[in-house]
């Protein structure tokens, strides 16, 4: 999701390491649950083709214009070959388009909340007085990844959604809030946000779809150990952040900026590697008041 202003934090990618070494622990007891009971085994880590399908799966290509389209969606801009939507809409019908569909993996949707009361209360997050943890600048309870039930029990939920992305003819999967740790009050940490990643990339492969880092510049370092195909970066122009995903995703990046300057500098130093787009922050679509839609 855009970034509320003033609330960005830019860190350093200076634990992969660490976090490379968690994960390596931590790997035969986090295996993705398959709610549905298939008993597919999970895909190698950056599989290029799901056994349990059959599919390829096929990452964006670099540099391709793509167009960001959250708040609701419209016809492509010309030229436009890669689209993200939400996992709400339908995928573009243009055969020559990549569609990426949007999920909300670490955080509730703020009109999904009293479902996730109702019916799975246990796994929000909450502080030591039983209250729930909430992205204030999204009003969105964080989701309780702190522990290999929960995170077995979440991915079985989300990766749900993964199969529905998959069964509605989407190419890819967004995961956002990958550093939703960061707004836990230190409840949650890195390496917990690593091994959720490793179930969600393992039932995207699965259902033949490749998945995408979503921002958390600081964990590009262990995309091979979490097993995301490119990436999806929020301003990383204007926090000096696009080098790290350049570098680790061989410049698969969708880059999207909020502010015009911004987009100036991405397409200055970037614009003839990465896919860089110009979006308002509350990304409407296309004839609304308030859209704005640019690239390079």
């Amino acid at each position: 999701m855009p970034f509320a202003p003033a609330a960005r934090l830019s860190v350093a990618p200076l634990l992969a390491l660490a976090l490379a070494l968690t994960l390596s622990g931590c790997a035969a007891s986090d295996t993705a649950d398959d709610s549905q009971g298939s008993g597919a085994s999970a895909a190698p880590k950056g599989s290029e083709s799901s056994a349990a399908t059959g599919h390829a799966v096929r990452r964006p290509r670099a540099n391709d214009p793509f167009d960001y389209q959250l708040g609701g969606a419209y016809d492509p801009p010309d030229g436009v070959r890669t689209v993200i939507r939400d996992r709400t809409a339908a995928p573009d019908p243009d055969p020559g388009i990549y569609n990426i569909c949007y999920i909300n993996a670490y955080q509730t949707q703020p009109d999904a909340v009293a479902w996730w009361r109702k019916n799975h209360p246990d796994l929000l997050l909450r502080d030591a007085d039983g209250a729930t943890v909430i992205d204030e600048d999204w009003d969105e309870p964080l989701l309780d990844i702190s522990t290999d039930d929960r995170r077995d029990r979440l991915a079985g939920i989300v990766g749900g959604w993964i199969d529905g992305c998959a069964d509605r003819g989407f190419d890819a999967v967004e995961a956002d809030n990958l550093d939703s740790y960061l707004r836990s009050d230190g409840l949650l940490d890195r390496g917990e946000a690593a091994a959720f990643a490793g179930l969600l990339a393992d039932r995207a492969h699965r259902a033949g779809l490749a998945i995408g880092q979503k921002n958390a510049a600081e964990m590009t370092g262990v995309r091979d150990e979490i097993g995301f195909d490119f990436a999806v970066a929020e301003e990383c122009a204007r926090y000096e952040e696009c080098d790290a995903y350049a570098d680790a995703y061989d410049d698969k990046v969708l880059v999207i900026e909020y502010r015009r300057a911004d987009l100036t500098v991405a397409c200055r130093e970037w614009g003839d590697r990465l896919s860089v787009v110009l979006r308002d922050r509350d990304v409407v679509p296309a004839g609304e008041p308030g859209h704005v839609n640019a690239r390079c």
